[in-house]
């Protein structure tokens, strides 16, 4: 059983920056695939971004490259997304997923554990 708990959401204006924060419960964290997602209203859940298990290897989707950069840390059982150049195509409400597989996936339905969701607005 593992817990995603999501923080660092919240307003910013275009252009500007947040950084998302993902804390995880339990020892095996680092065998655990993780992605981003985020759903705005009226959408489907998309995926933002993942990284691998054990070699921490990125995954972006095509709208969020060369903007966001993913990364974990196993020995403090986070993950991380840092988000720069904003517009306010990224509002949404991002969620962290936890995959027991070793390779992040895009689709929602091939995670195994979810956080509640963290609000990200951008204003234009």
């Amino acid at each position: 059983q593992v817990q995603l708990v999501e923080s660092g959401g919240g307003l910013v204006q275009a252009g500007g920056s947040l950084r998302l924060s993902c804390a995880a419960s339990g020892r095996t964290f680092r065998s655990y695939a993780m992605g981003w997602f985020r759903q705005a209203p009226g959408k489907e859940r998309e995926f933002v971004a993942g990284v691998s298990a054990s070699l921490g290897l990125p995954a972006y989707a095509d709208s969020v490259k060369g903007r966001f950069t993913i990364s974990r840390d196993n020995a403090k059982n986070t993950v991380s997304l840092q988000m720069n150049s904003l517009t306010p195509g990224d509002t949404a409400v991002y969620f962290c997923a936890a995959r027991w597989q070793a390779t992040p996936r895009t689709r929602a339905n091939e995670y195994d554990y979810w956080g509640q969701g963290t609000q990200v607005t951008v204003s234009s």
